[in-house]
């Protein structure tokens, strides 16, 4: 029986938790969303987490499931996998790798075979139990050791790596500013969320005295116009009241 594109099945998943603990976890998503929101606005970077990568048709066994992994000339959209060949044949420029205390030596042994022979141009993996990030970049065809992590600018994603000192990851805009949490984030958005509640009350406050004062000026000029009709009236009172004398006097 002859083997088609169509009779082959390329499974969503691999079976594997996304992580294997809560550091890993957390590492993970600050990595997957700090991605999200650095490239919103550009509608051809992908951005997934612990989506399987089928580098070659044909071959469902050839795979695997970066942490997370960034794709320039791509659009955003959901997926099942990525398969590379129904993407115009681009590979994730970047990947990242979260390491749990349960990842072999031989196992990432084999990604770094994987990323090197498909073409990644960035290969991080950060650690946060020994508090470690190591990086490779592609140079002369191949991955090769980036000496200095600290301070390193990745020349993809334009940001800058730092551990604290208790060996958080964090990334940085060029302009200085980090990539959020995911609570950072949410903090952020109840923090615009209250001032512009407060914002609010004082336009409705603003407002509230803009009409009182609007209806003070109208009872003002409602009583000036009433006072000017009186002395009109008695205006009209005296001429008419002349008048009679004059008229009595002749």
């Amino acid at each position: 029986m002859v083997t088609t594109e169509q009779s082959i099945h390329y499974p969503d998943s691999d079976g594997q938790p996304m992580a294997d603990n809560t550091k890993q976890f957390e590492a993970i998503v600050y990595l997957k969303k700090g991605f999200d929101l650095l490239f919103v606005d550009d509608p051809n970077v992908f951005v997934a987490g612990d989506l399987l990568w089928y580098p070659v048709e044909g071959n469902n066994k050839l795979r695997l499931a970066p942490d997370a992994m960034v794709v320039f000339g791509r659009p955003k959209g959901d997926r099942g996998s990525y398969q590379q060949w129904k993407e115009d044949n681009i590979a994730p420029q970047v990947v990242f790798e979260v390491l749990s205390p349960g990842n072999t030596i031989s196992e990432m042994s084999r990604k770094f075979q994987f990323y090197d022979r498909y073409g990644v141009e960035e290969y991080y993996i950060y650690d946060p139990d020994r508090q470690s990030l190591d990086g490779y970049i592609r140079r002369d065809g191949f991955l090769d050791t980036i000496e200095e992590m600290e301070e390193w600018v990745s020349p993809r994603l334009m940001v800058r790596f730092r551990l604290t000192q208790n060996g958080q990851l964090i990334l940085y805009r060029l302009d200085g500013q980090p990539l959020e949490t995911y609570e950072e984030m949410a903090q952020r958005v109840q923090q615009e969320q209250a001032k512009a509640q407060q914002e609010r009350a004082k336009a409705q406050q603003e407002q509230a005295r803009a009409e009182r004062e609007q209806a003070r000026a109208e009872r003002e000029q409602a009583r000036a116009e009433a006072a000017e009709q009186e002395i009109e009236r008695l205006k009209a009172q005296i001429k008419a009241l002349e008048q009679q004398s004059d008229d009595e006097a002749n």
